[in-house]
């Protein structure tokens, strides 16, 4: 399949396709594409997002069940073969041999390189190791000035995961404030992000820009966009006093007051609709675990909110009308929700 139609055909199960570079898109028309029409013919939708407990088992299973096969005696060195070099070739070799893109993708409607990401975090000895002593954010220190962002020889010389080296020194290289946003920092902050996405937006559309330079309010952007990864460490750079994971949650918070202002979701007739559509849309889902929900659908059910805003409200609503919901399982939360708390509301509104 030539580039150009392999971009097309994946645009059906990948909305975000055409920020995808030329090079993913060769991998995934080889990796995905079949599987992805599969998944189609049996009614599947393409998933992105926060993998659920039954994915994971999935990927354990598939992960247990090529190491059966190839005879690979652990699952350490399947996913991070450059960690043993005498058995690189043959580890290599057995992975072509039987197939282990398709073997580790079976039956999780994903993009492979998401589900080989995944399961290299769930097997990673390296990634559980609490948390770092003094002496080894000294070493981290010493080897990025030996070694720059070069998290894998880092993440080698330090036992770590290259994520967790990464996110810890992204923590540690400067002095961080951990108090209450001052107005200052969250000037920076939104400086940061709306510069951001002035790039974002022009480099997917030069001309969407033209109208918007011309004028001194506030960009104007698509709620989806908003919701688009943005790169937190860049931004935290720009703030300086903020860890990256402070900045985006701040900025989440941000999003839900702009998105909430004005509108009284939670007060009077409106609240307790708002809580009525938010029990009946769960009820619906039939999910057995919250990681099966899909949060971002589901705020339609209260306004045009961010999902963290949907998840908020029904911790809000369970921990409030549910006796014991600690005991409960989600799914058994909801039926009580659904049989007892919405009656009282139908009947109250």
């Amino acid at each position: 399949v030539d580039l150009d139609t392999a971009r097309q055909e994946l645009e059906e199960f990948i909305p975000h396709v055409k920020n995808i570079s030329d090079s993913s898109i060769r991998k995934m028309a080889g990796r995905d594409l079949t599987r992805f029409k599969e998944f189609k013919k049996q009614g599947i939708a393409v998933k992105f997002g926060r993998f659920t407990q039954k994915e994971n088992h999935q990927i354990r299973k598939n992960v247990e069940e090529f190491l059966s096969l190839t005879g690979i005696d652990s699952a350490e060195k399947l996913l991070f073969t450059s960690r043993y070099p005498e058995d690189k070739d043959t580890i290599h070799r057995l992975k072509t041999e039987h197939h282990f893109c398709e073997k580790i993708s079976e039956g999780i409607p994903r993009p492979w390189r998401l589900i080989y990401y995944r399961a290299r975090k769930m097997f990673d000895p390296n990634n559980y190791k609490g948390r770092y002593t003094a002496e080894e954010k000294e070493k981290l220190k010493k080897y990025q000035a030996l070694h720059g962002n070069d998290w894998k020889k880092i993440s080698e010389l330090m036992s770590r995961s290259n994520l967790s080296v990464a996110m810890k020194f992204s923590e540690i290289k400067s002095a961080i404030n951990y108090g209450p946003w001052t107005k200052e920092e969250t000037q920076k902050l939104m400086h940061a992000v709306k510069e951001v996405m002035r790039r974002k937006l022009k480099t997917e559309d030069e001309s969407s820009l033209s109208s918007l330079d011309q004028s001194n309010r506030d960009l104007w952007i698509d709620r989806e966009k908003l919701y688009q990864q943005l790169p937190w460490t860049e931004i935290e750079a720009k703030v300086g006093s903020r860890y990256w994971r402070q900045c985006k949650q701040k900025w989440n918070s941000i999003l839900t007051s702009k998105m909430t202002r004005g509108q009284q979701l939670y007060r009077g007739t409106n609240g307790l609709q708002a809580k009525i559509n938010l029990i009946k849309r769960l009820y619906e889902t039939k999910a057995e675990d919250a990681s099966e929900v899909n949060w971002e659908e589901l705020s339609n059910a209260i306004g045009d909110v961010p999902r963290a805003y949907v998840q908020a409200k029904f911790y809000r609503l369970k921990v409030s009308s549910v006796p014991c919901w600690q005991r409960k399982t989600f799914s058994e939360i909801i039926e009580y929700l659904f049989e007892k708390k919405l009656p009282e509301l139908e009947e109250k509104l």
